[in-house]
């Protein structure tokens, strides 16, 4: 069996709530059988962990502040992550962070703040950084650029930027972490992959959004990498043996996993 890693899966969602055990099964049946765990907020941490604790082998968590769950109360809110990355318990990244402008501009410095503070956590900590991005890709690869040294690595997740930013992240130690969107007919990131080598990019779903072809529109599952693999081979003209590999050591390498 291939072995996948799905590098951004938030299979302890609520949409998953009444068939949790079902989806990780069928995500191991599919050969995805490590999950990293983007952290999101208090309101979900708890399932994060819980679902991390229940298998250690296989799920692997990561502590950070989502930009659209910064507010008012972002200080208390990232005291709550510097915490927890304090507590002896091991995390695997930063993330998920980053800018957010689609749906609320109301605290865009906040986000920034916020986003760069957690940045040089990472840099401390030798920990990567996933970070988000929506409708702010220029903003962050700016704000990134004056923070970017031989300690700064991670992931642009779900990247839908240009070729010429897929060179700046790369250039900056970043990954490119590629979803369900680059099985959309309308989409230009096959022609970003078909130009980027494989030592940079990684395969990942954001479960239980964004799935790919033919659920689109339905929710999106780890189980669901190989449809992803199976694209990117047809793209780079490989076979999705040499997918796996790749990606998977890529995954490996960038979080550290055992």
């Amino acid at each position: 069996m291939l072995d996948f890693i799905d590098t951004h899966s938030h299979i302890y969602a609520e949409e998953f709530d009444t068939d949790r055990a079902e989806a990780v099964s069928r995500s191991f049946q599919a050969g995805v059988r490590r999950l990293i765990l983007p952290d999101i907020d208090a309101t979900s941490r708890q399932a994060m962990l819980s679902l991390a604790d229940s298998a250690p082998e296989h799920f692997f968590p990561c502590a950070g502040l989502h930009p659209t769950s910064v507010g008012a109360s972002y200080k208390d809110d990232l005291k709550e992550v510097e915490e927890m990355l304090a507590s002896g318990r091991r995390f695997y990244a930063i993330g998920e962070i980053g800018i957010d402008l689609y749906w609320d501009q109301t605290f865009e410095s906040e986000q920034f703040d916020a986003f760069a503070t957690q940045v040089r956590w990472a840099k401390e900590l030798n920990l990567p950084v996933i970070v988000h991005i929506r409708n702010a890709i220029e903003k962050t690869i700016s704000a990134l650029e004056p923070l970017a040294d031989s300690r700064l690595r991670g992931i642009f997740h779900c990247f839908s930027g240009t070729l010429e930013q897929a060179r700046q992240a790369i250039d900056m130690g970043f990954m490119l972490g590629i979803g369900g969107v680059l099985t959309y007919k309308k989409s230009d990131l096959p022609d970003i992959v078909s130009q980027t080598d494989m030592s940079h990019l990684l395969l990942e779903t954001d479960c239980p959004y964004l799935a790919p072809v033919p659920y689109r529109g339905k929710r999106n599952e780890s189980g669901y990498i190989p449809l992803i693999a199976q694209k990117m081979a047809e793209i780079k003209g490989i076979g999705i043996e040499a997918v796996a590999e790749q990606t998977t050591l890529n995954a490996e390498r960038m979080f550290g996993l055992p």
